[in-house]
């Protein structure tokens, strides 16, 4: 696997502010009720696992801490739910529309932001508990994912929390299909047109992938995963898709929604683990 180490973080808060993560998901003006309510519909029905995963109502009067909220989809749900909720992002763009959210359903004071590097978090955010550490879809953007673990381990948990994380799967349908789209099959450069092609932006500085013998390695002694799935193709055509419009591929139209759903399963994008400090 190549490394992304000598990547400088600014590259990536510098994509990240050109296009926030679902930005484009409502055409409703950005920043009112509707387009926040469309953002969230679009992304659940994407991404239905997602629900699941997170768990939202379990954490009720609990504290969560979300490194990399993103536009507040995740952060808005856990909140809504009754959580306490940091959520840490370094897109400052990011932030500006998730504060934006925050405020629109009245939930600012149950949220804390924090623009923040997730390798440096304690410098920014104070050390302390917390119930759920949630992370999707973040963490293999850093230069050094093993240090923002480790942020976590050592400042953020007691024996009874629970961290949800999800990577990039690297045996998936979307790496395959990179590789044989993008790639003419040149195994050789794969790190790099994942990196490249792994967002509906194309260019992203950094991205990893990993496999399940990865993820644990990732979370090391500190963390054991007591689940792990993998899930979400994407089946739908781009042209069609980003037009709002719902037609699935035409190799993915015609199978049955058994089949596709343990394709799902088995070759999914998402690598999605709940471990427990150990």
């Amino acid at each position: 696997m190549v490394s992304f180490a000598n990547t400088p973080v600014e590259a990536v808060q510098k994509y990240w502010d050109a296009r926030p993560c679902n930005i484009r998901h409502s055409t409703s003006p950005i920043g009112t009720r509707q387009y926040f309510e469309e953002v969230e519909m679009r992304k659940h029905l994407v991404e239905p696992h997602i629900p699941h995963f997170a768990e939202f109502d379990r954490w009720k009067g609990k504290r969560v801490l979300e490194i990399g909220c993103g536009i507040g989809t995740a952060t808005i749900c856990f909140a809504r739910a009754g959580a306490s909720v940091t959520a840490v992002d370094l897109s400052t763009k990011s932030l500006e529309i998730a504060r934006q959210r925050a405020e629109v359903f009245g939930l600012s004071d149950r949220i804390q932001f924090y623009h923040a590097d997730a390798e440096k978090l304690s410098e920014v955010v104070s050390p302390a508990p917390y119930d759920l550490i949630y992370s999707f879809g973040v963490i293999h953007h850093t230069p050094h994912p093993e240090r923002v673990i480790e942020q976590i381990r050592t400042h953020f948990v007691k024996p009874e929390s629970l961290f949800k994380i999800m990577v990039y799967h690297r045996f998936s349908w979307k790496v395959f299909w990179i590789l044989a789209t993008y790639g003419r099959c040149e195994f050789w450069k794969l790190d790099e047109l994942i990196a490249r092609y792994s967002e509906a932006q194309t260019g992203c500085p950094i991205t990893y992938s990993y496999g399940r013998t990865d993820l644990r390695r990732l979370l090391g002694s500190g963390f054991k995963a007591n689940d792990m799935f993998v899930d979400h193709i994407f089946p739908y055509r781009i042209q069609d898709y980003v037009q709002y419009r719902y037609v699935k591929e035409w190799y993915f139209r015609y199978l049955p929604p058994v089949v596709f759903r343990r394709l799902e399963q088995t070759f999914g994008w998402h690598l999605c683990a709940t471990a427990q400090v150990v």
